[in-house]
Parts: C-alpha cells; structure tokens; sequence
C-alpha cells in the first residue's frame, strides 16, 4: 500500500516569518481591492473566494507538501479573511468588538468539531483529505478575527499602528517563551500564536499603508503589497529549498 505524504508545512521559525509576512501581504492586498480599487467589500469577497476556491482545489488535490501552493493558500485565507473581517464590520456595520467575537465564535465551532472527529488538534503532519479541510477552516477564521481584533486595537481602542503591532507583538514573544519554558498544550499554544500573528500582520499593514497623519507610512496599498509579495516569494524559493534537500536527505 502506498504510504500518504504529509500536505503542510511543519511548524519552524521560518513557517512563523512567512506566517506574519503573508498577513501583511493579505491585509494590504484586501486593502488594495477594496478600496484602492473601489470594488467594495463585497466585490472583494467574491474575488478573493474566487481566488480561494481555485488554489485550495489545486492544494487538496495534490498528493504532497507542495511550499509553493501551500503558502499561496494561506496568502489566498489572509485576503479573503480581510475582506470577510471588513465586510461583517463595515458593510453589515457590526463593529469591530461585534465582529471580532462572531468570527472567534466562528473559529471555536470549527476547533471543536475538529476536536470532536480526531480527539486532537495537531497541525503536523497532515494526511487526511477531511482533516485538511478542518485545518483550512480553522486557518480561514482565524485570519478572518485576525483583522477584526487589530481593526478593534487601532479604532476602537485608539491605539497607534506602532502600538498595536508592539501589543501582538508581545503576546507572540509570550506564546514563544512558554512554549520553550513551560509544559503548555503546545497544540493551544501553537493557535494562540496563529491567531495573533494574524493582527501582527494586520497593524503592520495599515502601518504601511495608512497616512503619515493617522500613524502610518503611507506607502499604500499596492506599493506595500509590492513588498510584501517579494519578501514572500524569497521565503518561498527559501522553503522549496530547504524541503528538497530534506527530502533528498531523507531518501
């Protein structure tokens, strides 16, 4: 019998570097759509899930680790997650607090019948088609709160771009103390960081993007997308790299 292959990245410091890089890059992209280009919140959604929709069927249907599908995937669940963010709370006009707890609700349903159907919440390795589609929820509503919660620091709480990123930043270095230095669930304490690493991105972002008045750089949108965008294809070609000769190691 044919032995499965793993689907996903294993979870080392270079997953966490592309992790925030490619929030960033959903963030400014999001941004880029729906208000650079005028198209709206809702015209964003439908083409960033267009988007979605079309890589996660090329990434559940190959048969193995692929790095560069893979973390086109996760850029594809940070975009729509902005647009699905801006969307509950501009458009239906929720706010951001309201927002944030539906999509966190969202992300604690999707955890506990993952939970509930494999009695565990390991990220890695992944081989099951249905698990995968757990993992892609899970990854989906978590970029989604990402937003709404660095939205809710910067708008509702009145916090600088600056201060908002140092805050997530903190609780990130908190969550990577503890798990080297305490016997923590490293599961809890692998998505406290997932979710966070999401707002992470998301504030430095806007810090990108926004007006040199309301804290930013004033990059903007597409600029900063160029940016980011490259920093990821490097990690990329750095990625594919490194499971190669894994890979090759391995044989």
């Amino acid at each position: 019998m044919m032995k499965t292959a793993n689907k996903v990245a294993a979870v080392t410091i270079l997953f966490w570097l592309m992790k925030i890089v490619a929030t960033t890059l959903g963030e400014t992209l999001g941004d880029f759509i729906s208000m650079t280009l005028n198209l709206g919140y809702t015209m964003g959604i439908l083409i960033t899930l267009v988007f979605f929709i079309i890589i996660l069927s090329i990434q559940l249907s190959v048969k193995k680790y692929i790095p560069a599908v893979y973390w086109i995937v996760i850029i594809g669940t940070t975009t729509l997650g902005t647009e699905i963010s801006d969307f509950i709370d501009r458009t239906l006009k929720t706010g951001y607090l309201i927002g944030s707890l539906i999509l966190f609700s969202g992300l604690l349903t999707s955890l506990f019948l993952w939970y509930k159907k494999y009695n565990s919440l390991e990220v890695y390795p992944i081989f099951e088609r249905n698990k995968e589609f757990y993992y892609w929820t899970a990854i989906l509503f978590s970029n989604s709160l990402g937003t709404a919660f660095g939205d809710f620091l910067s708008d509702n709480m009145g916090l600088s771009y600056q201060t908002g990123a140092c805050i997530t930043g903190l609780i990130i270095l908190t969550v990577v103390l503890l798990h080297y230095f305490t016997k923590i669930n490293r599961v809890v304490l692998f998505w406290i960081a997932f979710v966070f690493t999401r707002p992470f991105g998301a504030t430095f972002g806007d810090l990108l993007t926004k007006p040199i008045v309301k804290g930013g750089l004033d990059l903007g949108t597409l600029n900063a997308s160029l940016v980011s965008l490259t920093l990821m294809v490097v990690m990329i070609i750095v990625s594919q790299r490194n499971y190669t000769n894994k890979s090759l190691f391995q044989r």
